[in-house]
């Protein structure tokens, strides 16, 4: 897979508006404030692709990006964002109804802050998965900002909180320090083969 040849496609603002599934789907899913954005950006090594800013939250509807072999899809992200009850509302109904179409799932990512235990709401995704089946591992992110003992603790702590299997892959990435990034590429590389 060639992670350079990417384009946006797209943007949705409804479940009901999604086109079918043609491709297989990396999902990156994560709260409000987990630096999904700038993880994207850096796994395909481009600055701008996906929008970054200071205002967490600011991902308010689904943005498919193609590439030759898969759909990458960034979901809305959940909890944190000072946004009004119904906006919230409308980003879980994309989340669920995302989630809730015949898809072709190859893997979801799912974000946690390295520097925090996991909030309920991850636990809550995580569960999820798990009962739905669903191919995924967890992406921590800002290791950067712990030292590599920490982070190694941090991963082991939040494993056992989310009682994840030694086989669900956790990796530890920075979007700052491009860590973790090659190891992230070679899962969602396996996820479509």
């Amino acid at each position: 897979m060639n992670f350079n040849k990417v384009q946006f496609e797209r943007s949705f603002g409804t479940s009901k508006q999604l086109p079918p599934s043609t491709l297989p789907e990396i999902a990156f899913a994560g709260r409000s404030n987990v630096g999904k954005s700038s993880l994207l950006n850096t796994l395909f090594n481009r600055k701008g692709l996906a929008k970054v800013s200071q205002t967490p939250g600011k991902t308010s509807t689904i943005n498919f990006f193609l590439t030759d072999d898969a759909r990458f899809v960034d979901l809305p992200g959940y909890g944190f964002a000072k946004v009004s009850k119904s906006e919230r509302e409308r980003w879980a109904e994309l989340i669920e109804g995302y989630f809730n179409q015949e898809r072709n799932f190859a893997l979801v990512c799912s974000l946690v802050d390295i520097r925090h235990p996991a909030s309920d709401l991850d636990e809550n995704m995580i569960g999820f998965l798990q009962e739905a089946e669903l191919p995924f591992l967890v992406v921590l992110t800002k290791g950067d900002k712990l030292s590599k003992s920490k982070c190694l603790q941090q991963r082991s702590a939040i494993r056992r909180q989310l009682n994840l299997p030694d086989e669900v892959p956790m990796v530890i990435t920075s979007s700052l320090k491009k860590s973790g990034m090659d190891e992230l590429r070679r899962e969602i590389a396996k996820s479509i083969q």
